[in-house]
């Protein structure tokens, strides 16, 4: 059953599913701002830095679609409580832990927690919303997601220079508790008369949905729209860009946090224009990609090539730019909903999920492992010229990203000119019959 209107108590369940996603966003990136301090905390390397954030994100990103076969079985509101706890318990364990194997831990169980979250609150809106304003709605979760990174930002490095490490962490915990507890008691899985399947698991159905989600091409094209555009901001705002910002172009902490804070703000302001756009004109979904990840590797490379220390407007626009890259990834999600039934919504969110994050741990990684050998493993010595190298690494990803998504979208044109029927809901017909139109003018 697809809703003809929004039913008004919508907005109060997606506000706490909301809620829940903007803690994990916060517990996500919640290591980032502290790197500096957790170097010195854990006796960490850069190598060994990335690496939590590189098992956090891998974690997350092998959950995506165990995670979204479970979603279509037991419903977000499990799903999302779960998380909750998950990340809870993390959470606390970084508060408490001394070593490097502890910090490790603490932080694979903020992965597999926030895992549960996201594509859960997108399950949440694909049911609950009428058609025609998911896109909108799908964008505002992803940009009020993002108050979670604010509070990582600037909050988070107030209290860590306040009462330390263990006494941050351990109210880190206990926001996402209770979170879990709102969730728990609020949030409501399907309005009535939508009727959903759920129940126990069928091993063999599990692997249906899954086979059936991947042979879609809307859901792979999706993906790889997430893979290539979700990636540079990502690991900008989670782990590298305050090293690069305080130690490569020698911008004081609070500069550094303010540049953050601009990046999130500016991604808020254009989350909503991108959803808009992506519900008017859904034949240019492709178009909004390209356009942002072009933007993106126009500025990072003005700023690789810059003699010397970018100016301060050069990485206000940087950061700007990479604010897009969130909002733009969220493109990938509703190429998913379109091509898909709704009863395998949380599978194929969880393959396009996979996408970036994939991308993001991988760079992460990589950034780490040069920074690390061009400055011999020491975090005080590292240059501009250290980050200048690390970061070429986001060319390779982008070239990839790039190709799959246009090769994608041209066996995705040609299935659309000539099979209308093979498409799931109105704005997919809308999308075949205007190719139709097209084709016929040509």
């Amino acid at each position: 059953m697809t809703l003809d209107r929004t039913p008004r108590h919508a907005w109060w369940v997606w506000g706490i599913g909301v809620t829940a996603y903007v803690i994990a966003v916060f517990n996500r990136g919640s290591l980032g701002v502290a790197s500096l301090q957790a170097q010195q905390r854990f006796h960490a390397t850069a190598a060994e830095l990335s690496l939590f954030v590189v098992l956090q994100l891998g974690v997350y990103a092998a959950m995506q679609v165990p995670v979204g076969l479970l979603l279509d079985r037991f419903g977000s509101r499990l799903l999302i409580t779960s998380g909750a706890v998950v990340m809870a318990l993390g959470q606390l364990t970084l508060a408490l832990s001394h070593n490097v194997p502890g910090a490790i831990a603490a932080r694979i169980l903020v992965g597999g927690g926030d895992a549960m979250t996201f594509i859960s609150v997108l399950r949440v809106v694909g049911l609950w919303f009428a058609p025609r304003h998911i896109p909108v709605v799908t964008q505002l979760t992803g940009l009020l997601g993002q108050v979670g990174q604010v509070a990582a930002a600037l909050p988070l490095v107030a209290l860590l220079r306040g009462v330390g490490w263990s006494p941050s962490f351990v109210g880190a915990a206990a926001v996402t508790a209770l979170a879990g507890t709102l969730v728990a008691a609020s949030l409501r899985d399907s309005p009535p008369g939508v009727a959903v399947l759920t129940g126990a698991v069928d091993i063999a159905a599990l692997r249906r949905d899954l086979r059936e989600s991947w042979r879609e091409p809307g859901t792979r094209i999706g993906l790889w729209t997430h893979f290539v555009t979700q990636f540079s901001g990502t690991v900008f705002a989670l782990l590298w860009g305050y090293p690069f910002l305080v130690r490569g172009e020698h911008l004081s902490a609070a500069t550094a946090g303010a540049l953050l804070t601009v990046m999130v703000l500016v991604s808020m302001a254009v989350g909503p224009v991108l959803g808009r756009l992506t519900a008017g004109w859904p034949l240019r979904r492709s178009v909004l990609t390209l356009s942002i990840v072009g933007s993106s590797v126009a500025l990072w490379t003005l700023v690789l090539l810059w003699p010397g220390r970018a100016p301060m407007p050069l990485l206000v626009l940087l950061v700007c730019v990479l604010a897009s890259n969130g909002p733009g990834s969220m493109v990938g999600f509703d190429y998913a909903r379109t091509f898909n039934p709704r009863d395998r919504l949380g599978s194929a969110s969880g393959i396009v999920n996979v996408g970036g994050f994939v991308a993001s741990l991988l760079t992460i990684l990589l950034v780490g492992i040069v920074l690390g050998a061009a400055s011999n493993g020491d975090p005080a010595s590292y240059t501009l010229g250290d980050f200048r190298l690390a970061f070429l690494v986001q060319y390779v990803f982008w070239a990839l990203g790039l190709t799959m998504v246009l090769r994608l979208r041209r066996r995705l044109r040609q299935r659309l000119y000539a099979e209308e029927g093979v498409v799931i809901d109105p704005l997919a017909v809308a999308i075949a019959r205007r190719w139709s139109a097209v084709s016929e003018r040509r």
